[in-house]
């Protein structure tokens, strides 16, 4: 047995045709979707995640504004900034690239942006209408993985579905998209006792731990559908998941690479929003 592989770089393609097609649209009514992206300092991981999302809004006609910020600027400038393009009409999308740096609160940062132009899904407002199942801007990686399910035809209504991880860009969103599908979910994390046995509960096993190859064939259900959200480097500084892939393809009916998986779905569904934000106005 071998699983299929899920390529969220195919999906991805298929989505940038859809998506060309409808800021063309929206040109022909005056309007030019918007994105600006606020990267403090020069963390090398934020500056290569930058780079792709403005080659991507590039290659859809998307306008695309990357404004750069010394790693000193103070927590009050970079609210101001925030203000500034919630109140400018040109761009219907705001992005703070994270992590910050230490003397700003996140927190805040997320919050001071228009929840109307909140692309990324992360504000409060938007969280809480995900929550009560009335979502409008939704966390980009779990709503990539949504559409990776539809496009393989995964049923998800009566299946008993796992989520490794517990943060708020991952874990928790996934877990209520997956809820408000009508599957049976839990929520599992690091301190989750007898995690394997829990995890070989799951037709859906979703794994967002954030450490390299820890999953396992021990794992796994026999058939199920695994979608594994890791971003990791292994000694050689190769790209892994959070899932031993050579072992786990041999008993998943379904699984996400790494790369080429969930990955290229998380800026896909970044720009999907920031295009359907400009077709609101």
């Amino acid at each position: 047995m071998s699983a299929i592989m899920m390529s969220g770089k195919a999906l991805a393609e298929e989505m940038n045709s859809e998506m060309l097609e409808m800021v063309n649209n929206l040109k022909t009514k005056g309007i030019t979707p918007g994105l600006v992206v606020l990267l403090v300092g020069e963390d090398q991981a934020s500056q290569t995640y930058v780079r792709n999302k403005a080659k991507r809004a590039e290659k859809l006609g998307v306008h695309s504004l990357v404004k750069r910020y010394p790693n000193t600027i103070t927590e009050e400038e970079l609210l101001n900034e925030i203000d500034r393009f919630n109140r400018d009409a040109d761009f219907h999308g705001i992005l703070v690239q994270l992590p910050l740096p230490k003397q700003i609160n996140a927190e805040k940062v997320v919050n001071a942006v228009d929840s109307k132009k909140d692309v990324d899904g992360f504000h409060p407002l938007n969280m809480g209408k995900l929550l009560i199942g009335k979502p409008d801007k939704i966390a980009c990686t779990p709503y990539g993985i949504m559409k990776l399910l539809k496009r393989h035809q995964i049923e998800i209504a009566g299946k008993t579905a796992v989520v490794i991880g517990r943060s708020t860009i991952v874990g928790k969103p996934m877990a209520q998209l997956l809820l408000m599908n009508d599957a049976t979910v839990t929520m599992a994390h690091s301190k989750t006792q007898n995690l394997a046995e829990v995890a070989r509960t799951a037709d859906i096993l979703v794994v967002a731990i954030g450490r390299g190859n820890f999953v396992t064939k021990e794992f796994i259900k026999p058939g199920a559908v695994v979608i594994d959200v890791g971003m990791n480097r292994d000694a050689d500084g190769k790209l892994i998941g959070d899932i031993k892939a050579d072992e786990v393809a041999k008993v998943a009916g379904y699984l996400t690479p790494v790369p080429g998986g969930v990955g290229p779905m998380t800026i896909t569904m970044l720009m999907y929003q920031t295009i359907e934000s400009a077709k609101r106005i």
